[in-house]
């Protein structure tokens, strides 16, 4: 397994877990992070026994966002890494969700502050879970910037519209409850306990046919954009080899004999 000074790696049975460690900082995102961010996304991609991910911060954050000087090479941890940069220029996008998608499910366990470059990694994942302390927020405008991590396309696409505007707009914090109510986290858990319901949901998903699970997932950001007839299509064309595979004979054998199934991605 991979992972940097800022980015630990842990396998969870067939789950990896990817944890943003620069505590000090609340997690900020650094070079040596999002080197070790793409990576892990690589990594489980690459690993079949690695049916899920889950992301969450070490001490109590999940990601303050980015810190330009880290990025930016100064000091000895960054420099380490300058090389990855250089040779690929797009890998903090990569590592951001925001020009990379893992094949597996991942699932984010949120603690603490999630804002700005937070919220945005945030909206490349696919299932939520905060603990109620927890606070979002997309804070660029307060500062004259712009949140060049996807936001102005992903969230009116995740939330409705006006409540998208209103968090690009505002820069206003967001709490966890809050950001339930507006869709953009699915659970809300007592604090200290978000990346033990992620843990449980992983599972959940693990128990599933991965090659079934993968699709499915697809097919939702294939057709997200399509016309219903273009998606259904298109769902139908994704979908339809799954039924063939040993993974949908096993389901439907276990089902019959009423015992768990035993997939091996066939």
């Amino acid at each position: 397994m991979g992972g940097t000074e800022h980015l630990t790696v842990q396998r969870e049975g067939a789950t990896l877990v990817l944890t943003l460690n620069r505590p000090e900082a609340k997690n900020a995102l650094s070079l040596p992070m999002l080197v070790g961010l793409y990576d892990g996304w690589v990594e489980a991609d690459e690993d079949d026994a690695v049916r899920s991910i889950v992301l969450t911060g070490a001490g109590g954050a999940f990601c303050a966002g980015m810190d330009l000087k880290a990025l930016a090479g100064k000091g000895m941890e960054g420099q380490r890494h300058r090389e990855r940069l250089t040779a690929d220029p797009d890998l903090h996008w990569k590592a951001m969700l925001r020009h990379h998608r893992p094949r597996k499910p991942v699932i984010a366990a949120v603690e603490g502050h999630c804002v700005a470059g937070g919220t945005e990694i945030l909206q490349g994942t696919d299932i939520r879970v905060a603990g109620e302390s927890a606070t979002f927020g997309l804070f660029e405008v307060r500062r004259g910037l712009f949140p060049i991590g996807g936001s102005t396309v992903r969230l009116q696409r995740q939330i409705p519209r006006t409540h998208a505007l209103e968090m690009l707009l505002t820069g206003r914090p967001y709490s966890a409850r809050e950001a339930a109510g507006i869709g953009l986290i699915g659970h809300v858990v007592p604090d200290g306990t978000a990346l033990e319901k992620a843990l449980a949901i992983a599972e959940q998903v693990n128990a599933c046919g991965p090659l079934a699970v993968e699709a499915v997932k697809a097919s939702v950001y294939e057709t997200a954009e399509l016309s219903e007839s273009e998606g259904l299509a298109a769902e139908l064309k994704r979908g339809w080899p799954v039924f063939d595979t040993a993974d949908a004979k096993e389901g439907a054998r276990a089902f019959a004999e009423r015992r768990p199934a035993v997939y091996r991605r066939e």
